[in-house]
């Protein structure tokens, strides 16, 4: 939900700020889709189901770490807020990663 909540105010940034509103409504989309993915997971009606929505929340976690590194790299982001956010980004992805190489190898 945090990190969600960072992504909502990047978002309202780069509109306000910047006038940017293709890249930051892409972000939006896949940066909260995680931590609804993740919620969805929990609720699973099975093991596999919980699996599947997992991956779903890794995928997105890729996704948004592909839209921070553009909106870096393209000066829509500083340097300090951009760490910041991929560092975080980075860590959901290596929790996610985790998760789903235990529910496969479970098998």
């Amino acid at each position: 939900m945090e990190f969600a909540v960072r992504i909502v105010n990047l978002y309202k940034y780069l509109c306000a700020e910047k006038s940017e509103y293709v890249m930051s409504k892409q972000i939006l989309r896949s940066g909260t889709s995680i931590g609804a993915n993740v919620r969805e997971a929990i609720r699973g009606q099975s093991r596999a189901d919980f699996g599947a929505k997992m991956n779903i929340a890794l995928k997105e976690a890729c996704e948004t770490e592909y839209w921070l590194e553009l909106l870096y790299k393209t000066d829509y982001i500083e340097k300090e807020h951009y760490e910041s956010i991929y560092n975080d980004c980075k860590e959901i992805i290596r929790i996610l990663t985790a998760i789903v190489k235990r529910i496969f190898e479970q098998k």
